[in-house]
């Protein structure tokens, strides 16, 4: 088990870019970033030399995009992702550029929220949505490397419906427990069924289920939520699954290195069971 970070791209701080990391102890790392002014080739260049010289690999890049993003219920479906058509085409573009980026820091492949994918194939939009996907996913495919979605908005059969209409070869998934069941999208162990062929990547991540129709539950400490982890491992293991596993806690400060490094001593027991 390799065992990772999401880390911020920033190209302000002083000394070596991945310095956070290597603090923490890691050697692998999620680069996001959802700075577009950061996606530059005098930045890549930057996180090149930083990663070999701090020995911290990039396994993805996580790529952020413009516009508004609210994780809600009620302006989630109209701001997230692809799916808003105000936003689309540049959002398109952004993706795009992150793909051109990832290329110039040898990542294996870009990851991101779609959005809202409409749970009714039968809904106008929804082939229009999996154009602008495939739109991405070939841009990426013809420069060698992956496109993975990240889970969250969508149900694992609507993520599964999509990855087979849009049909390129190189689409994975970034599988977040904990979206699955702050959005109430699913159990994450019974979602492998259903898309652990395409799982490239792991959030260790954790959440309870929404109690509020307009709000999504709440986010917590690896371990505190339902994500049950030691048969959640298991099962992936069962299935030949290999990546990493990144940890994502989304607070700030002194308690989120400490859950980070708790998380990190957790994921050592819960593969023992």
């Amino acid at each position: 088990m390799e065992i990772g970070v999401i880390h911020s791209l920033n190209s302000n701080v002083e000394g070596n870019i991945f310095q956070a990391v290597s603090d923490l102890g890691f050697k692998v790392c999620q680069l996001s970033s959802w700075d577009m002014t950061q996606c530059t080739k005098e930045n890549a260049e930057r996180v090149v030399k930083d990663s070999k010289e701090s020995g911290v690999r990039v396994c993805a890049v996580w790529a952020g995009v413009p516009g508004p993003a609210k994780w809600n219920f009620t302006e989630g479906p109209v701001t997230l992702g692809l799916v808003p058509e105000q936003y689309r085409q540049e959002r398109i573009a952004a993706l795009k550029s992150w793909a051109d980026f990832a290329t110039w820091i040898g990542a294996p492949a870009i990851i991101t929220h779609c959005g809202f994918i409409p749970e009714n194939m039968t809904d106008p939009e929804y082939p229009i949505v999996v154009d602008a996907i495939r739109e991405v996913a070939e841009y990426c495919n013809e420069k060698g490397f992956g496109f993975w979605f990240e889970t969250g908005q969508e149900t694992p059969i609507v993520l599964l419906r999509t990855i087979q209409r849009i049909g390129t070869p190189n689409l994975g998934i970034n599988l977040d427990p904990a979206n699955l069941i702050l959005y109430g999208k699913g159990n994450p162990i019974d979602a492998l069924d259903t898309i652990g062929a395409y799982v490239s990547n792991i959030h260790v991540k954790d959440g309870l289920y929404p109690t509020d129709g307009e709000q999504l539950g709440e986010e917590v400490r690896p371990g505190l939520g339902k994500v049950d982890f030691p048969n959640f491992i298991k099962k992936l293991q069962e299935i030949g699954f290999t990546g990493e596993y990144i940890i994502e806690r989304e607070i700030s400060g002194p308690e989120q290195t400490a859950d980070i490094l708790q998380t990190t001593a957790d994921l050592k027991v819960w593969t023992q069971h």
